[in-house]
């Protein structure tokens, strides 16, 4: 009889395999001569929320790109939740395409918000809810019992995330009409609308103010806590980072500099001379 490996604290960096999430190894991606990632390990252990952080230009958006699908990578492996994202054929590296990954269960945010601004709230949730649709178009030309059926349950699928998000009451207003942090939950709940088992948010903070930012990370909290979801989030705000991150990962010009819980990176002189430079810290 064997016994199974325990799952190790989110905190520590001792995972097993079983409670990884996404597992990435060696993931490089190269623009012509520009290294943006180069040879990446990175784990998302189930449950946890994980940030990756690093000065501008570091590869943090390149590394998400990666992840759904966006980017091919130059070389590397990267699995979720058992499906090859990344896979190797022969000297060729092949990655699935964005629609594959979301139906996988991963869903995002851009750092800057792409919103459908002249179409209502809810119509974007439901863009989000396509992925999941079964109907033909044929099924919409004669409106069919069963496409009826169909969108009348997107709609109120919809209206639940909104509501979940706080912008049931602007369902019908246009995107581009929302102050700038619903915008940001708007984002985030067409997010949710793939039905994700991983979420990635690229800086949901960025532009708030202090209240719009606690209450942010709140809602990630709680996302997390409710939804039961895995997130991965790349943010400038180091105490949204701190106090929000079961583990940190530090990028700096493509390459994995520190890695583990927050008071250890915080701490860690090579991600203090990243943020602030050399002479900062030694001083």
């Amino acid at each position: 009889m064997t016994t199974a490996a325990p799952a190790g604290d989110l905190r520590t960096g001792s995972v097993a395999d079983a409670q990884l999430l996404v597992k990435a190894r060696d993931v490089t991606k190269r623009f012509g001569g520009l290294v943006a990632c180069n040879k990446i390990d990175f784990d998302i252990p189930r449950g946890a929320i994980v940030s990756l952080i690093g000065p501008n230009g570091a590869g943090k958006t390149t590394f998400f790109n990666m992840i759904t699908g966006y980017y091919t990578p130059t070389a590397g492996a990267i699995v979720f939740d058992g499906h090859e994202v990344v896979q190797h054929r022969g000297k060729r590296v092949k990655s699935l395409k964005p629609h594959e990954v979301t139906s996988l269960g991963i869903g995002r945010t851009f750092q800057n918000i792409r919103l459908f601004g002249t179409m209502s709230a809810l119509d974007n949730v439901l863009v989000g809810l396509h992925v999941h649709l079964r109907s033909h178009w044929w099924d919409a030309v004669f409106r069919t019992p069963g496409m009826l059926n169909e969108e009348a349950g997107a709609r109120e699928r919809g209206m639940e995330l909104l509501s979940l998000v706080g912008l049931d009451d602007r369902a019908e207003t246009w995107a581009r009409n929302l102050p700038y942090g619903d915008q940001r939950r708007l984002e985030i709940a067409r997010a949710l609308a793939t039905n994700p088992k991983l979420l990635l948010l690229d800086e949901p903070t960025a532009g708030m103010n202090n209240a719009e930012t606690r209450a942010m990370t709140d809602f990630i909290r709680r996302l997390r806590a409710d939804l039961n979801l895995s997130v991965l989030l790349i943010e400038h705000d180091m105490r949204v980072v701190m106090g929000i991150s079961d583990r940190v990962t530090v990028l700096d010009y493509g390459e994995v500099i520190a890695e583990g819980a927050p008071d250890e990176v915080r701490k860690n002189p090579r991600v203090v001379e990243a943020y602030l430079g050399r002479g900062a810290a030694d001083a």
